[in-house]
């Protein structure tokens, strides 16, 4: 880590074209690790949609925001004011995407047309299997063909505008109960047009993997779980998330400052949408969870990263986040 910077230094003001923005905290499926369904979501993110109102007064009032993405912990699909907010962005010159991921169970197909017309950038949908009897395992409430079907019918919709937009993802998440189907499910992505990338489950409790050479290989990954991943790396396996804090911040769908899509423990203080984005992005908090991510500042009980394990990761074994040079507010 380079030397400790001045307070200037540690406190430029970030001002990022990417942020990102909870559609809504509601989901239909019942996935046995998620937090969603855990409810351990609700004390600080709690339950609602953004409204078409609040996003339209954000990206008028910050015209230099380029790009926001719209998943987090709930379903996007399920905010009623989905359809205004697309055309709303659309109107603005807003990019928006969905890469944290969408499960596509419930959807219609005026809303799917509207993904291509209002060009959707990137959308990640999470098909944790290659059949119905796998899929539905974790994916509780999910329907393996319904979300096929709707893959297809975006595809119908590309191929009749013209577009090459929204462009697709398969995310699978790896468990012992799917491992087996990681060959045929990245042989659909690619009949389907889609990009096919796996990921290491955060609850290794839940069906572990079983043939950790065939993960590694099958699925293109560094390691077979996140356990073998910090112990090779020396760093948790989601150690970029905390680079939100600067490049692409998370707002929860009442305006409430979240500062990382991983946090659902407590917030940075102010509102988005009652204070204005650049003076809650550049609070006294978010000013020194960045330097404590950095190492130049002691944690601090009110700061949500204190209590995150990637963080006391960081902590344990002094390696703390550099952020690239150019940075607002990196140290340097």
């Amino acid at each position: 880590m380079k030397g400790s910077p001045s307070l200037s230094e540690a406190e430029i003001p970030v001002r990022p074209t990417k942020i990102r923005l909870e559609t809504t905290t509601y989901c239909q499926l019942r996935c046995p690790s998620c937090p969603t369904t855990t409810g351990a979501i609700n004390k600080a993110v709690g339950k609602g949609w953004l409204r078409l109102a609040d996003f339209e007064k954000l990206i008028t009032e910050n015209p230099w925001l380029k790009e926001i993405e719209l998943s987090n912990y709930g379903e996007m699909f399920l905010n009623p004011e989905l359809g205004g907010i697309l055309e709303c962005a659309h109107r603005h010159g807003v990019e928006l995407t969905a890469d944290n991921g969408v499960n596509l169970n419930t959807v219609d197909d005026g809303m799917l047309e509207s993904l291509v017309k209002f060009r959707f950038k990137k959308m990640r949908v999470s098909i944790d299997g290659a059949s119905q009897e796998t899929y539905g395992i974790y994916r509780r409430r999910g329907n393996f063909e319904t979300v096929i079907s709707n893959v297809r019918r975006i595809n119908h919709f590309k191929k009749h505008h013209g577009s090459e937009f929204p462009r697709l993802a398969w995310q699978f998440i790896v468990y012992g109960h799917n491992e087996h189907e990681l060959p045929r499910a990245r042989e659909m992505a690619a009949e389907l047009g889609m990009e096919f990338a796996a990921k290491l489950s955060w609850d290794s409790g839940f069906s572990p993997v079983v043939d950790a050479e065939f993960v590694r290989r099958e699925g293109g990954l560094p390691a077979s779980t996140r356990e073998e991943f910090l112990e090779n790396r020396g760093e948790d396996y989601m150690h970029g998330l905390c680079r939100q804090l600067w490049e692409q911040p998370q707002v929860n769908w009442d305006g409430k400052l979240l500062g990382c899509c991983r946090n659902f423990w407590g917030d940075f203080g102010g509102n988005v949408f009652r204070d204005g984005l650049m003076p809650s992005l550049n609070n006294e908090k978010m000013n020194h969870a960045r330097a404590m991510l950095q190492g130049h500042k002691p944690a601090r009980a009110d700061i949500p990263c204190t209590t995150c394990q990637i963080y006391l990761t960081m902590r344990g074994n002094n390696r703390w986040l550099e952020m690239p040079e150019g940075v607002a507010g990196a140290s340097g």
